[in-house]
């Protein structure tokens, strides 16, 4: 595996990005696996720690700033949300794992919520997790990852936050994250840094996206 793995041309990324610009809009929140809209069109999920930037991240894809309802508070996704893209393919952002500020009861429930969806969604082309660049993989990211890996649910690892570390901080941790996935039989063979703030790496997500959800 390699950086370079899955690069797209900037034809691609250009098509991507096009995409993204169409309409855009929420479609509903999920708090129970037979609440889920029926599996009609492809999608595909963000996935990660509380607070590590799922909504923050959707939004910039779209280019959109209240699409996704961004927290600094963890754990405020407690539903799985769904956003409907050009009619063509839906955005789902799960329930944070790790620290949310709620009970250890009410966690546990919408947390088993999103893994329910992981394991039965058969529309679901790729799963997109999340890692703080600063920080790096840490034993629930870990943990995810297992549960991924058992499941062959296709995911790739995408850095959040990079605008937060220098240069060649970010480069640093890239290959870190990939090396430390590079045996799991599951993830997809490149990560991506990116930043909500920057827009740095979002052209290169979309066009994953593009390619993993609609070919």
């Amino acid at each position: 595996m390699t950086l370079q793995a899955a690069a797209f041309d900037a034809g691609r990324i250009e098509a991507a990005r096009v995409l993204f610009a169409r309409d855009a809009q929420f479609v509903m929140g999920a708090a129970a696996i037979d609440g889920l809209p029926p599996p009609d069109l492809p999608e595909v999920a963000f996935a990660g720690r509380s607070n590590v930037g799922k909504s923050s991240l959707i939004n910039g894809l779209v280019g959109r700033h209240r699409l996704a309802r961004a927290s600094n508070e963890p754990g405020r996704t407690r539903e799985v949300n769904f956003f409907l893209l050009d009619e063509r393919l839906r955005l789902v952002d799960l329930p944070g794992y790790g620290f949310a500020k709620v009970s250890r009861s009410a966690a546990r429930q919408f947390q088993d919520l999103g893994r329910a969806y992981l394991r039965g969604r058969p529309n679901l082309k790729r799963v997109y997790l999340l890692i703080d660049a600063r920080h790096g993989i840490k034993p629930a990211d870990g943990d995810a990852m297992d549960a991924l890996d058992r499941a062959a649910v296709s995911y790739q690892i995408v850095l959040t936050k990079a605008d937060k570390l220098k240069s060649a901080e970010s480069v640093a941790m890239t290959e870190k994250t990939l090396a430390g996935v590079s045996r799991r039989p599951a993830a997809f063979p490149r990560v991506i840094a990116t930043s909500a703030e920057t827009g740095a790496g979002l052209g290169e997500l979309r066009a994953e996206i593009a390619e993993a959800a609609l070919g």
